[in-house]
């Protein structure tokens, strides 16, 4: 065996090894959901001795009311990840492209914003003054607020690696400014915008802090305060908690392996082709 076919073997076991940091809790988590309540107490890694109990899922989603938690999810990601892809590309776009002395300030005060941390008491008083706690419309603008100094980073380095040449060609050709941004500018965006949004679905979807002070209805909660509140009610019934936590993983599970080429072939400075 030579050398450098053993450096690659000892680098696959070396993220075999890594990998089981991830894989060994979330085959904890999937095998206890379909055991028996009996069974599921032990919270092991043995497989399940009485079959697979698939109707924990249903128990669960009907129990905890999770139809109704994940639409109230999807609506507060969804929101937040269209308002933080359209307005942040727009901001990181001019902030690039115009490099007057007020946009460098600017770009650097929104800098800080990544090294802040939010005040829930000052948040919750906004929100109130401005009519938006309790509503779905709130809780995404503080999220997008949460997220706009980041992704305004991360646009801002991919489209100084456009060349400015594309810009001056289309304006010649016609294109006013939107038109020169969604027509040229954010087709070439795309590795820089699925990483954000996986970040961004992640963050948003898994969180549990901001609705707990921004949203006080239960019937719009999300899928992360529904198991609290589920696990609340349930704390014997370890198959069916098991079961609501499987759910609320799987939409981020499924939107990064279907973006994960992107991140590991796309986080590049754009290239144009003639």
């Amino acid at each position: 065996m030579s050398r450098n076919t053993r450096k690659s073997w000892w680098k696959a076991l070396i993220a075999w090894l890594l990998s089981l940091f991830v894989l060994v809790p979330f085959l904890l988590v999937f095998l206890n959901s379909v055991k028996t309540q009996a069974e599921a107490t032990r919270v092991d890694l043995s497989l399940p001795q009485n079959g697979i109990q698939w109707e924990n899922y249903a128990i669960a989603v009907e129990e905890g009311k999770l139809l109704n938690a994940f639409k109230n999810s999807a609506i507060i990601t969804l929101g937040t990840v269209t308002g933080i892809v359209v307005l942040c590309s727009l901001a990181a776009f001019v902030l690039s492209r115009n490099r007057s002395r007020f946009n460098k300030g600017l770009y650097l005060y929104l800098l800080i914003g990544m090294f802040g941390s939010i005040n829930m008491v000052t948040m919750v008083r906004i929100l109130k003054i401005l009519l938006l706690n309790n509503t779905f419309l709130g809780t995404i603008f503080v999220y997008i607020a949460l997220q706009t100094s980041f992704s305004i980073f991360l646009l801002y380095g991919f489209i100084n690696s456009i060349p400015k040449e594309i810009d001056e060609a289309a304006i010649i050709d016609g294109c006013t400014g939107l038109q020169l941004f969604f027509k040229i500018i954010f087709p070439l965006l795309r590795p820089v915008i699925v990483t954000l949004i996986i970040i961004i679905f992640m963050g948003t979807w898994s969180d549990f802090l901001i609705p707990l002070y921004s949203i006080g209805r239960t019937t719009m909660w999300p899928m992360t305060m529904a198991i609290f509140n589920f696990f609340g009610i349930y704390i014997n019934q370890w198959h069916l908690i098991f079961a609501t936590i499987v759910l609320t993983i799987l939409p981020i599970l499924i939107v990064y392996l279907l973006g994960q080429k992107y991140i590991i072939s796309g986080m590049t400075a754009g290239a144009v082709k003639s």
